[in-house]
């Protein structure tokens, strides 16, 4: 055999080996992107259906850290190796000049071949390639387990040496603020509705949110008081909007029970019937009719308690109507089952329901005419602003925060980005107001 033929062997023997390194380098690219990318939630979904590949792509992904580091280091060593035997490759053909031709040919192939072509193909479905590649990258990951394990001790290392902490179990973002981007990206987009949008977030927010929030305020509860006559009683009740009232004795802080109007009526009911049945000519006047024999027991429930927390008891309890105190023991408002599931669906109305307004927009000027009650969240719902409501819950409770005073009709105040009026105020309660966008003044 001749010299010329062992470096034609050679040559292409080198350049076989290249390409395969190439190959190598596309799939570890391509891994490491699909895994990546790849959606854990619809990766689940699938394994439930019993997709084997998006199971083992599931617990190759357990271990973010460990499988990253793996795939780079495999990634790493085909395209150094590759470089080396193209740089030997060109150095023999074109001698000094072979160093310059190899560097460029290799650019080339490494950026279109090995990164842009297979991260583009993982990137259009990563959970189908995270499916198909997992098999391969559980093994590289067992076979490159100790080297990657010291790689990790070193890096952790380095960075304390920094003043940087990491913890190998915390992920990237948490779920849920996954879920809340994606939305808000998705809305952004305008492949979300604005009411998918509230209606998602909102049920999001229930853990994050207290009864305080969104509770009926005291002063606004409609109360009796149980000395009162039964017949008056009934009155009142029929004439509510409300089918459950809180019972007071003395004082309205001194709740002693519930009244749903259905026990009311049942029990007066009963009672005529039992008059009757002894004195049928007798006139039933309900006099000696005690009101607490059919009340309810009152549930109080911390005003710090979640919204998420309290729904779980309103549906473990088979009830949906508390009271509200706070640390003290003081009554402070109550909630029901519906004003949660409103933080969630919106408004509930019937043909009971006082409905609450929506801010009116003035065509002309683009102002807000905004109840002093209306909370600061269902005023960002209406009006897709993002009004803070962490130091207040309602529109005038902001107000008065920020101004740290009571204002007066007349009285105008910019914070926010917006510019506040005050339009009407009733005793110490702000009960109508203007709000315009500053960028509008």
């Amino acid at each position: 055999m001749t010299e010329t033929s062992l470096l034609d062997a050679a040559f292409w023997i080198t350049a076989a080996a290249i390409a395969g390194l190439l190959v190598l380098s596309a799939f570890f690219s391509g891994s490491e992107t699909a895994l990546t990318a790849a959606s854990r939630g619809k990766l689940r979904a699938q394994a439930d259906k019993g997709d084997k590949g998006a199971e083992r792509a599931l617990s190759v992904t357990e271990d973010s850290e460990r499988l990253i580091g793996s795939v780079l280091l495999g990634n790493n060593l085909v395209n150094i190796l590759a470089t080396s035997l193209t740089t030997a490759l060109f150095t023999k053909l074109f001698g000094q000049n072979g160093v310059a031709f190899a560097t460029m040919i290799m650019t080339v192939l490494v950026l279109i071949f090995s990164e842009v072509l297979p991260k583009t193909y993982a990137i259009t479905n990563p959970e189908m390639a995270a499916a198909r590649v997992a098999g391969p990258i559980a093994v590289v990951v067992k076979v490159f387990a100790p080297v990657v394990a010291f790689v990790r001790l070193l890096v952790r290392g380095l960075l304390r040496l920094f003043g940087v902490q990491t913890d190998p179990n915390a992920g990237v973002l948490a779920v849920k603020e996954e879920i809340v981007g994606a939305i808000t990206l998705g809305m952004s987009e305008g492949t979300v509705e604005k009411e998918d949008r509230d209606r998602l977030l909102g049920a999001l927010d229930l853990a994050d949110r207290t009864v305080e929030e969104i509770m009926l305020h005291r002063s606004q509860i409609e109360m009796l008081d149980v000395d009162l006559p039964a017949r008056e009683i009934l009155e009142r009740s029929l004439k509510s909007p409300h089918t459950r009232i809180p019972l007071y004795r003395d004082d309205p802080e001194n709740i002693v029970g519930v009244l749903h109007s259905k026990d009311l009526l049942r029990g007066m009911h009963a009672d005529r019937v039992a008059h009757e049945s002894e004195n049928p000519t007798m006139l039933v006047d309900f006099s000696d009719f005690d009101v607490m024999t059919v009340a309810m027991k009152p549930y109080f429930v911390p005003e710090t308690t979640t919204l998420d927390d309290q729904m779980r008891q309103f549906l473990k309890r088979h009830t949906h109507f508390a009271l509200v105190v706070d640390e003290y023991g003081a009554l402070q408002g109550l909630i029901t089952l519906e004003d949660i599931l409103e933080e969630i669906v919106g408004e509930i109305t019937d043909e009971f329901d006082r409905s609450e307004d929506a801010p009116k927009q003035s065509g002309e000027t683009g102002d807000w005419e905004v109840d002093g009650g209306m909370t600061i969240r269902d005023f960002n719902r209406w009006t897709d602003c993002a009004m803070p409501d962490e130091e207040a819950n309602t529109m005038a409770g902001l107000v008065i925060h920020e101004a740290q005073t009571i204002p007066v009709p007349g009285q105008v105040f910019s914070f926010h980005g917006y510019r506040f009026e005050v339009m009407e105020r009733k005793d110490n309660r702000i009960t109508k107001l203007k709000i315009r966008p500053l960028a509008d003044v």
